[in-house]
């Protein structure tokens, strides 16, 4: 009796698995292998067309906890509109609309309920959902709702020309600047959505996986940590306020693996509004040039000091000027010092030490080192525009744009650079790729890490030690006569002051660019912090408009990451 059970429950089980497999082999051979056959034919019976079919990935920032904080998503809402030849009371309609939605022009609504041969005409975008229940309450001949979506930013401006934004391009929506332009392989999603039955799916995306290598779509997460960026932001507008600056720059990043914690630029904009103007929406960090003064002269004494020609207690006699190819080379103030050790190079900000620096160099070996520095390279950021630089001088063959170079003028070159480059003198130095996304997490579960990756060693480690003990001494000694000092904390650190080219030719006068660096705890830093701003008025140096602003974000960053005491 067992066997004749068992039997039959095969007999049955069997026949159960052909039935299926029949089913399913004969869906498959439908959905993909006739697909072209049957799309006409079966398109009604399986897909029908979404009246919200924008879609897209989303892009988020990255709290210190791990936490994923909403930078760029998608909201919900409706679509107000009239069947025109439908509407009873055109009057009456609008005053029963107006209540719900009290910036409905009048003028607008009128001119188009009277269109009567038009079926649709959209009077009203993104209405919320709350709003959208009580218009439906009204049941209003003519008046129709229909479901949409649009890109939302929900922290409006918080770090907006790196996020960018999503405009029209031609008849489509894709990313226009920044990460939503960079990464629009990953967020962007086909306009044409479709509303797909269940088998259709299985094999409509088994047939795409099968016949065509489909762009992979996800999400992307930021090393933008959201409360840093806010405070560098905070910063950088009370700056530019204060000193009537016409920009403002900063960079925030771990020296040890290249990620970026804040990367802020002003003016700015917010992406939720109306964009009538496009002169902000790019990013000055990678996308101009400038000529940064004298935060260069530690590179140029990191390349001394790694090629032999000079220690950190060598000397030289300062002149006060220098004449090269007819060209006459001054300090800031134009004085002689006399015989000074290489650390007054830094304290004082002399020309003239780095221009003695460069020539014991020689003109290639300056040359090798700086490009090694990344100067005339694209840093490989993960962000649109990036430019190379401006560094032709380093190969010409008059010895005065070396000299000029060596303390930081006659070649421009981006924000990230300088930054990148100043970042190998406290990490050992190495140069490092930049990089703004940590993560991408693909709609298939699979997962893309952004790993830290080293472009080559520029200066030994004992370089790197040697001129970090100096920019120490500058920040405890020389910057503001050692107001800034931290007992607690080695912080090494310069500051810059730069003429601004002229395009008339030559160089302003009156018009100066300013910036600050410094990485911290000195010897094992967790961040390298660079600020900039170009033509504050009525204030000639960077130590004082600055080395405040610079304080205030060491001290934030030390508190906010719980960063351990050097000292």
């Amino acid at each position: 009796m067992a066997t004749k059970e068992t039997t039959r429950i095969r007999i049955i089980s069997g026949c159960t698995l052909i039935i299926a497999l029949t089913i399913v082999t004969r869906l498959f051979f439908v959905q993909l292998v006739h697909g072209d056959e049957y799309e006409e034919k079966g398109s009604q019976q399986y897909v029908r067309s979404s009246s919200d079919s924008f879609n897209r990935g989303s892009i988020f920032f990255t709290a210190k906890d791990g936490t994923p904080i909403a930078a760029a998503a998608l909201a919900y809402g409706s679509i107000l509109a009239l069947h025109p030849a439908q509407l009873k009371d055109v009057e009456g309609s609008y005053r029963s609309l107006v209540n719900i939605l009290p910036t409905l022009d009048r003028a607008t609504f009128i001119a188009r309920a009277n269109k009567k041969d038009d079926p649709y005409e959209e009077i009203a975008t993104k209405v919320s959902d709350a709003d959208a229940l009580r218009i439906e309450a009204l049941k209003l001949s003519g008046v129709g709702l229909f479901r949409e979506k649009w890109r939302v930013y929900p922290s409006d401006g918080l770090a907006a020309q790196t996020i960018g934004l999503v405009g029209y391009q031609g008849d489509e929506r894709a990313g226009r600047y920044g990460l939503e332009k960079q990464y629009e392989g990953i967020l962007g999603r086909s306009e044409n959505s479709t509303q797909i039955n269940f088998f259709a799916e299985i094999f409509t995306e088994l047939g795409n996986r099968l016949t065509k290598n489909k762009e992979r779509e996800g999400d992307i997460y930021l090393t933008i940590e959201p409360v840093v960026q806010g405070e560098v932001e905070k910063e950088l507008m009370a700056v530019k306020e204060k000193y009537g600056a016409d920009l403002a720059g900063a960079v925030v990043m771990d020296t040890r693996t290249g990620a970026v914690r804040a990367f802020a630029s002003l003016p700015s904009f917010n992406p939720n509004a109306e964009q009538k103007e496009l002169t902000s929406l790019g990013n000055p960090l990678v996308e101009r040039v400038y000529e940064f003064g004298s935060i260069v002269k530690p590179l140029t004494l990191a390349a001394g000091l790694d090629a032999g020609v000079i220690r950190p207690e060598s000397t030289y006699n300062d002149r006060g000027t220098i004449t090269l190819n007819s060209k006459k080379i001054s300090n800031y103030d134009g004085k002689a010092r006399g015989t000074v050790p290489m650390q007054e190079v830094l304290n004082q900000s002399l020309n003239t030490g780095a221009v003695h620096v460069m020539q014991l160099l020689g003109k290639d070996r300056f040359r090798a080192y700086f490009r090694n520095f990344g100067f005339g390279e694209k840093t490989g950021i993960d962000v649109p525009g990036e430019l190379a630089g401006l560094t032709d001088n380093l190969e010409s063959t008059r010895e005065v744009e070396y000299a000029t170079a060596a303390f930081g003028q006659g070649i421009a070159v981006t924000p990230i650079a300088m930054t990148r480059a100043l970042a190998s003198l406290g990490n050992g130095g190495l140069i490092l790729r930049p990089y703004l996304v940590d993560e991408i997490r693909f709609k298939t579960l699979e997962r893309d890490q952004t790993e830290s990756t080293l472009v080559r060693r520029v200066i030994s480690e004992r370089t790197s030690e040697d001129v970090t003990r100096m920019l120490v001494t500058v920040f405890d000694k020389a910057l503001a006569g050692g107001k800034f000092k931290m007992d607690r904390y080695s912080i090494a650190a310069k500051t810059g002051t730069a003429q601004m080219s002229n395009p008339a030719g030559g160089y302003y006068d009156d018009r100066y660019l300013h910036s600050f660096f410094g990485y911290f705890p000195a010897y094992d830093p967790h961040y390298i912090v660079f600020l900039y701003i170009v033509y504050p008025k009525q204030v000639q140096y960077a130590s004082e408009t600055l080395s405040e602003p610079f304080a205030n974000m060491a001290k934030f960053l030390i508190n906010y990451y719980h960063i351990p005491p050097d000292r």
